[in-house]
């Protein structure tokens, strides 16, 4: 198979980045500079600023006599180069094989790769399409070189596909900058006048490395395709996924249970090595017929026990129909987090928190994740925002519970209004009715004015009242207003134990 190679340049990276992140600066010059040899020069320059007269390279001393209010940001070269990382992994789905091209580029193999998408031309149309949809500016070329790709991409007519085995027909009308030489040879290249690579790409090679290096016959050559050169793809993080072939179909629990199990222990092997768990994982069954049977599960915390997980995973075992038979086992960490070292005391009540976790996620197996909560504390003022709701154990708190207030033990997530009588305005009430039906009420506590935060203050006060009926249920209600100003209204809020 004939080699492909995609070069993607992106000219104006570090302002594009900047832009995405700051709509408001796409239609104003600005620059990113940084600190170099005692000076600060301008690392990068949008186009705007470029059409200004500001390019990357000037002293920003310089730039601002030309553009005083041009505005400036500082230029951070480990960002960059994480964005472009970023860009590559993308990539990935448009190629297996991709490769980071610093300072501003990227390098893919699409040997391959183009018919899937109706060919070359079409393949190339989509990428770009994206890049460009994502608020990237780009120029593309694919040639059968690297050297090629890369020149034609940055010197070429912006979007180009040189024909297979067409390199040299290329390369003659590019300027000599596109074979990637350093300044120094490219400065003696320019001293005698060669301005364009078809003026010497047919000297003889002798004259050549006498005159400028064995630099110049390298690249010259990894242009033309006689000189190898080789991508340096990325790595993109593996997923936490785990496969089993079966020499024969599984058709029994015991079967199905002994592949979980060896899964569980391969990757949990790895997890532990990375100090990774747990949070939700699937695990699936491929049967002969074509069919997939799944079965998945959560845990409160990030875990990578595999007796733990087992006996999870064992609860919706007895739920795979095998059918004619299972041929290939796969499990599958869909959600993992970072597992956090054991304390001694959890919820400030002495305890293993492995444990509580353990026996959360063995109830969430038979009753269901949904009907086990945990709310943790929050700087608001009305009850109904006072708290929030967690899925971890591992989540703390950013404030203490409020241990000086009687609080009901089912606080209900949006008050419901309710009828009351009431014997004297600023008195609690003595009967309320709640949805048809009456409570007559016996004993009362109150009131605790409770009010919203003053930023966001937009209804009226409360006045909160513990109340007990007749029966001796008890019920937190609320006054919303004030009986002078004429709108009262009175809600139930929760219930005490």
């Amino acid at each position: 198979m004939a080699k492909r190679i995609l070069s993607l340049w992106f000219p104006y990276l570090a302002t594009d980045r900047l832009s995405k992140h700051y709509p408001e600066l796409k239609n104003k010059p600005f620059v990113l500079s940084a600190s170099e040899k005692g000076r600060i020069v301008i690392k990068a320059a949008n186009l705007l600023a470029e059409q200004e007269g500001i390019t990357a390279g000037k002293v920003l001393a310089d730039a601002r006599a030309i553009f005083p209010s041009i505005d400036d940001f500082k230029y951070d070269l480990e960002v960059i180069n994480t964005l472009l990382e970023s860009l590559a992994t993308w990539c990935l789905r448009f190629t297996p094989i991709a490769a980071v091209d610093p300072p501003d580029g990227i390098m893919l193999d699409i040997s391959g790769c183009a018919h899937l998408w109706g060919g070359e031309p079409q393949y190339l149309k989509t990428i770009v399409k994206r890049l460009l949809d994502n608020g990237y500016e780009v120029r593309a070329a694919i040639a059968d070189t690297i050297g090629t790709a890369w020149g034609t991409a940055r010197y070429g007519s912006g979007f180009s596909i040189v024909e297979k085995g067409k390199q040299i027909e290329m390369l003659v009308s590019l300027p000599s900058d596109a074979l990637r030489l350093e300044t120094p040879v490219l400065q003696r290249i320019r001293k005698l006048g060669f301005r364009k690579i078809g003026q010497f790409i047919n000297m003889p090679s002798a004259t050549l490395r006498r005159r400028f290096g064995e630099t110049l016959l390298e690249r010259l050559g990894q242009a033309v395709g006689s000189y190898p050169e080789a991508l340096h793809p990325i790595k993109p993080q593996q997923p936490y996924q785990e496969r089993l072939s079966c020499l024969e179909p599984i058709r029994t629990a015991t079967g199905i249970e002994i592949g979980l199990q060896n899964l569980l222990e391969s990757i949990c092997n790895r997890m532990g090595k990375e100090g990774k768990g747990f949070r939700t994982g699937i695990f699936r069954g491929y049967r002969i017929d074509g069919k997939v049977e799944q079965i998945s599960i959560g845990t409160s915390r990030a875990s990578n026990d595999p007796l733990h997980l087992f006996k999870l995973f064992q609860l919706k075992i007895q739920s795979i129909e095998p059918a004619l038979g299972i041929e290939l086992f796969e499990l599958e960490a869909s959600l993992v987090e970072d597992v956090g070292e054991d304390q001694e005391v959890l919820w400030n009540v002495g305890g293993n928190p492995k444990k509580i976790a353990e026996l959360l996620d063995n109830i969430a197996g038979k009753i269901g994740i949904n009907a086990i909560h945990r709310y943790l504390p929050t700087e608001h003022h009305w009850p109904e925002r006072s708290v929030k709701l967690t899925s971890s154990l591992d989540e703390k708190p950013s404030i203490a519970w409020p241990a000086d207030k009687l609080r009901p033990l089912h606080l209900l997530a949006k008050p419901e209004p309710i009828d009351v009588m009431v014997q004297l305005p600023d008195y609690p009430p003595m009967l309320f009715t709640h949805k048809g039906k009456a409570y007559k009420l016996m004993k009362a506590d109150g009131p605790e004015r409770i009010e919203q935060e003053w930023w966001m203050a937009t209804g009226q006060p409360r006045d909160y009242y513990r109340v007990e009926d007749e029966n001796g249920a008890r019920y937190w209600l609320f006054r919303s207003g004030h009986y002078e100003d004429g709108e009262v209204q009175w809600f139930l809020h929760g219930f005490f134990a």
